[in-house]
């Protein structure tokens, strides 16, 4: 029998070298990871090195080998691992999951001069991070992306194209986020208030919300705004009211907001605008516990707009946090072409999200918000974006 050892960069490289020398007839006896002057052993300086034999007597005069199974692993090409005996594919196993354990380590501790200290990720996973920065993503959850792709990447046979592993990005994100509370009015609440600082779009979003449930849904529905600053605001909202034959009251104090209330006892939704002031006065949340009783059976959305930074989002919502949030509506997503920090606001505070706004008009221009949504928006997937 003659027996000998190859290295190559990769396997299918490796197994091109055995065919063209021991021919179709040579077996893998063993394989493993070198690693010769490079770093790590999946980048660029990684070697294969396989043990492979084959009998020179005629086949009628061949001691008898037990010959394997071709065995693939999922997705795996060029006859990746062709041949490998149970023993050697073990062996092989064990030394990727510690290959992988390495690198998703040195992620953990790197990630920000991950590729200046001239490592290369291969080529699908690298233009996945490039997305990620230029999204703006937070570091801690592009790290805890990549260590997920690049496990996958190899366990699968380093060999997924770039659409491929882009569908993991977007499903390790939704599911990153999937355990929040999505989705729009539920009904199961008789008041729905909208909150936040000026210009995001809160009385025009909450049209939106009220034309869906009035048209759509065919709810009884009725407004209350608590925006008297502004004199255009209460004509806007004045406006949108008449045209779905539903009720407003303006209320400027606490005992206001109680008759409107109980005037109101019989509607199935009502709806509450807010009058919009300086986030950063902090006076302002606590007027608005003044003004309306969240004690009532009431969900509140936070209102923030995707062109904001995310350092102001971020004061936004722990100046906000003085009453609960149901969840948060995010606007302007027609205007902006960047979303990451609508992913690290989810991921931070850990709050979902019930509708995105693309545009002004109404009702159109809103889609119900899913981590599927959410995903596909962060990632290039074409959105309608519709009330739904």
């Amino acid at each position: 029998m003659k027996v000998k050892k190859y290295v190559a960069s990769s396997m299918p490289e490796a197994m091109k070298l055995i065919r063209a020398e021991l021919g179709n007839d040579a077996v893998i006896l063993n394989s493993k990871v070198v690693h010769s002057g490079g770093f790590l052993g999946f980048f660029k300086k990684k070697k294969i090195e396989v043990i492979a034999a084959v009998d020179p007597m005629p086949k009628n005069e061949q001691i008898p080998i037990v010959k394997q199974k071709t065995k693939y692993l999922p997705n795996a090409k060029n006859h990746l691992y062709e041949k490998q005996s149970t023993e050697s594919k073990t062996g092989f196993k064990s030394e990727l999951i510690k290959e992988i354990s390495e690198i998703k380590e040195l992620l953990k501790k790197n990630h920000s001069n991950f590729n200046e200290n001239g490592i290369a990720l291969p080529g699908p996973i690298q233009e996945a991070s490039l997305l990620m920065e230029k999204q703006e993503i937070d570091k801690q959850i592009q790290t805890a992306v990549l260590e997920e792709l690049i496990e996958k990447w190899y366990l699968t046979g380093a060999c997924a194209s770039k659409d491929e592993v882009l569908s993991w990005l977007r499903n390790y994100i939704s599911n990153r986020i999937a355990n929040l509370k999505y989705g729009g009015v539920t009904f199961t609440k008789q008041f729905v208030n909208v909150v936040g600082p000026t210009g995001v779009g809160k009385t025009t979003t909450l049209a939106k919300i009220a034309a869906d449930c009035v048209l759509t849904y065919k709810k009884k529905a009725a407004f209350i705004t608590t925006d008297t600053y502004r004199i255009a605001a209460i004509d806007q909202l004045k406006t949108y009211a008449k045209l779905l034959n539903a009720p407003l009251e303006v209320c400027y104090n606490m005992e206001d907001f109680q008759k409107a209330a109980d005037q109101f006892a019989e509607y199935d939704i009502v709806f509450i605008d807010t009058a919009g002031r300086n986030f950063r006065n902090r006076g302002y949340v606590n007027d608005l516990k003044k003004t309306i009783d969240f004690d009532r059976d009431m969900e509140t959305y936070l209102v923030l707009s995707l062109t904001s930074k995310q350092r102001d989002m971020e004061e936004i919502f722990e100046q906000f946090s003085l009453i609960n949030i149901d969840r948060l509506i995010f606007t302007k997503a027609d205007e902006t072409s960047s979303f990451g920090a609508m992913l690290n606001i989810i991921d931070k505070y850990q709050t979902g999200v019930a509708y995105l706004t693309n545009g002004q008009n109404v009702p159109d221009d809103m889609l119900v918000a899913t981590p599927t949504v959410i995903s596909n928006l962060l990632f290039g997937v074409e959105t309608d974006v519709r009330s739904s």
